[in-house]
């Protein structure tokens, strides 16, 4: 039946995918690292610490010291399309939707800074999507970082009257579509390096080690990707933990601490993957590609190389298709 002439225009039905990354200054300036800071350290699954206690700091000092050494950093990776991490993210959901057709709108958010995930959720619902799959990028779930998106998300849907349906990306730290990816990639680029390295360090992001003790299962999570691929690889593997912040213990051993006693036990030449990442960004390409290989040379290293994440490689895409359709299944035809 049609509807009245008088009826407001109805949208198509649709289905909407927003893949979710964790967030990125506007600009490698002081000022927008200031502010991109502000809002992802006031989250309270970011700093468990009581804000009573936190804001002092967080106000008094971090942002007035921080924001400078942090822009310089993102200075040395900004890309002529941005932040990597913006700018590859945006590439997978674009990579996505050209493999997808139209059978699903794919569209892409950060959880701090911009594009946001409450306007990525209104254009999705705009654009006649009923139903929504949300899928934070991070292998391993940690409340940091996949259960923050996940909060923003549901708080969207508690404003709206007329919500979309709702499903959300589990972690896939050992899934076999996402260790099979990882394999590929890791196997071909090794084999494109001039020197054949000792051995392959794995580093994950750090956690403060309370965490593990509250019962988030990031670190169980971490480590067993890092078993599951080193059984595949011929080269030996070791795991580390970067990123480390503040005072508090966090989870071991430290990337730079590994980085500095590698050479002495002989492994002069290194690759590092960052596995945990599902693009390459601040933390990958400054940390990992230029403090971590000046650590590794001043210790004693010879040869070193950063791998790439899947970022939006055959590898990587083959991977999202294959865990995203079986996520969709039900809603999408094929799935």
């Amino acid at each position: 039946m049609n509807p009245p002439a008088e009826h407001p225009t109805i949208s198509p039905r649709k289905i909407g995918v927003l893949l979710i990354n964790l967030g990125t200054p506007d600009a490698p300036e002081a000022p927008a690292v200031r502010r991109y800071l502000a809002e992802f350290l006031s989250d309270r699954r970011v700093v468990e610490i009581p804000p009573i206690a936190w804001k002092p700091i967080l106000h008094g000092i971090i942002l007035r010291t921080r924001p400078a050494k942090s822009a310089h950093a993102y200075s040395q990776v900004w890309t002529e399309e941005g932040s990597p991490l913006a700018a590859i993210t945006r590439r997978q959901a674009e990579a996505l939707q050209r493999q997808w057709g139209d059978r699903v709108v794919v569209d892409w958010a950060m959880r701090y800074g911009n594009p946001g995930i409450r306007p990525a959720i209104e254009k999705l619902k705009a654009a006649g999507c009923e139903r929504i799959l949300a899928a934070p990028l991070y292998p391993q779930y940690c409340a940091a970082t996949t259960a923050t998106a996940n909060d923003t998300v549901f708080s969207m849907l508690a404003e709206m009257r007329w919500q979309p349906a709702l499903r959300t990306l589990p972690p896939y730290h050992d899934e076999p579509a996402y260790i099979d990816a990882l394999q590929r990639s890791i196997e071909r680029q090794l084999a494109a390096l001039d020197f054949a390295p000792d051995r392959l360090l794995l580093s994950f992001h750090g956690m403060p080690e309370r965490t593990l003790f509250k019962g988030d299962p990031y670190h169980c999570h971490c480590r067993k990707t890092a078993r599951l691929l080193a059984e595949r690889l011929s080269i030996g593997v070791e795991t580390a933990f970067q990123s480390r912040f503040g005072r508090a213990k966090w989870l071991e051993p430290a990337t730079e601490d590994v980085l500095a006693r590698l050479p002495g036990a002989g492994m002069k030449k290194l690759a590092i993957a960052a596995p945990g990442f599902s693009a390459d960004c601040i933390e990958t390409i400054e940390e990992l590609g230029i403090r971590g290989k000046e650590t590794f040379l001043a210790a004693g290293g010879t040869h070193f190389a950063r791998l790439d994440c899947l970022n939006d490689s055959d590898e990587g895409i083959a991977m999202l298709d294959a865990l995203l359709m079986r996520e969709l299944a039900g809603w999408v035809a094929g799935a």
